[in-house]
């Protein structure tokens, strides 16, 4: 691959058992998103410019090889970036798995990444329903973010849907309805809520969120919902 003389990653991760299920991974912060959701816990990266290119990526890649398991590809929104695909195919090729997080803004990228089974899981937020998703995300990417969860349940690639859940923004009358959104969608097994963590720095101003939810009292005969965080 050419050296992609920008530098489209704002910092690494070197190593995590969190955030791949069974697998020992690092994480790849990619700068930049076309979402400001408020409750951003990484305003630093959404707003920033990175500062580590594919070439010295791929080189720290390398150094890890035969000791991780996989790459997290996460942001920001990494789908965003020019030659992410080129970088995905030279990090296969290392033998690693790998881990998508992604807003869902991207699905011809997705879809690109699901054809050429570049691609291992995907984390898919599931940021709000249409009638809250502009105030939440500051951005008007609900279709496309839907066309991404049409993709990953027609394949076969494991994928899990989460949502972050500040009280102020999100009721638990809200989350029902999502959790009914996504079973007519057809979408069965576990639903990832991860709750606000308070007294972090963050894209919008918000104040105290509580944490009134009930996994028991939330979960369906088809849909498991955890807590994170």
């Amino acid at each position: 691959m050419k050296e992609n003389v920008s530098t489209p990653i704002y910092s690494i991760t070197p190593f995590t058992l969190l955030d791949y299920a069974h697998q020992s991974a690092c994480i790849l912060w990619f700068a930049g998103c076309n979402m400001r959701c408020l409750y951003c816990y990484n305003p630093e990266i959404v707003l920033g410019k990175g500062s580590i290119s594919f070439e010295k990526t791929l080189a720290f890649l390398h150094s890890r090889k035969k000791l991780l398991d996989a790459v997290v590809f996460s942001g920001g929104e990494c789908l965003l970036h020019k030659n992410i695909i080129e970088l995905i195919i030279e990090v296969k090729k290392m033998g690693f798995l790998v881990k998508i997080d992604t807003n869902g803004s991207k699905p011809n990228i997705l879809k690109t990444l699901i054809e050429k089974q570049l691609i291992d899981y995907v984390a898919l937020d599931f940021k709000t329903l249409p009638e809250h998703f502009e105030k939440i995300t500051q951005s008007l990417l609900f279709s496309p973010f839907e066309k991404s969860l049409h993709l990953l349940l027609e394949s076969p690639l494991p994928f899990e849907v989460r949502t972050t859940v500040h009280s102020e923004l999100l009721t638990e009358k809200d989350i029902q309805q999502m959790i009914v959104y996504l079973e007519k969608k057809n979408y069965t097994g576990n639903y990832y809520i991860q709750h606000f963590v308070n007294d972090i720095k963050t894209l919008g101003k918000l104040g105290h969120s509580f944490r009134e939810l009930d996994s028991k009292k939330l979960s369906t005969p088809k849909i498991n919902v955890h807590f994170r965080g």
